[in-house]
């Protein structure tokens, strides 16, 4: 009799992949200059950052008094604010393009989708019939160097709301102020950072900052700057 055949080798189990795609959606950020029509997004969103500094007895800035204030000269020769804008989509070309300013855009891959519970509340003015959110915005304006003997641009506030920090949307920000600093011949780009706001330092240092642990800010403000104000009335 026969012997029985072997059995057959055992099929060597399938080897599976990881996908090297992302398992969320991605999200499309577009950095724009601001208008007049953003004021009322600008306002919450110094709002919050008032909240998430620790400084909101010192907030006291109204919807009238930024529209009265802001947008009153073309951008870079005063106040200019870039606005971060989000979307499920890609953004489509600006149309007229801004003489001074082209919308940056960047596609960026998520693992899992952003949760906004404020998406109501910061729905864009200029989708243009898309589905856009304000997630933050960076306000600066001209300075000068008398040692470089240049302008350059002092960043006042760059601000991300929470559930879109960690993302690159900073660095995004900063990065086209820089852009446009370089793109006009200026110096420098400085602002200032809370000492306590250690995850802030890092960052920055991590773009190539130097914080200047030797200098001080010198304020007047409140009565201290009337007081001053009116000593020779």
């Amino acid at each position: 009799m026969a012997a029985a055949a072997p059995p057959p080798p055992p099929t060597p189990a399938a080897i599976t992949l990881p996908d090297p795609t992302p398992t969320g959606q991605p999200v499309f950020a577009r950095v724009r200059l601001g208008t007049a029509s953003d004021v009322p997004h600008i306002h919450k969103l110094i709002h919050q950052m008032a909240v998430f500094e620790r400084l909101t007895h010192l907030f006291s800035a109204t919807e009238a008094s930024l529209s009265s204030t802001l947008f009153t000269s073309p951008p870079f020769q005063s106040f200019t604010i870039f606005i971060l804008e989000v979307s499920p989509n890609p953004f489509p070309p600006t149309i007229p393009p801004h003489p001074l300013f082209s919308p940056i855009t960047q596609m960026v891959p998520l693992d899992l989708p952003i949760d906004d519970p404020e998406k109501e509340a910061f729905r864009s003015h200029n989708s243009g019939g898309l589905d856009v959110l304000i997630a933050g915005f960076v306000l600066f304006f001209p300075n000068f160097s008398t040692f470089l003997g240049k302008p350059g641009f002092y960043v006042e506030d760059l601000f991300v709301r929470d559930c879109y920090r960690r993302k690159g949307f900073g660095k995004m920000l900063l990065s086209a102020v820089a852009a446009q600093a370089v793109k006009m011949g200026y110096g420098r780009v400085e602002w200032v950072v809370l000492d306590w706001n250690v995850n802030a330092i890092k960052f920055y240092e991590e773009m190539g900052a130097k914080v200047l642990q030797e200098w001080r800010i010198c304020r007047l403000t409140g009565e201290a700057l009337q007081a001053y104000g009116n000593a020779h009335n």
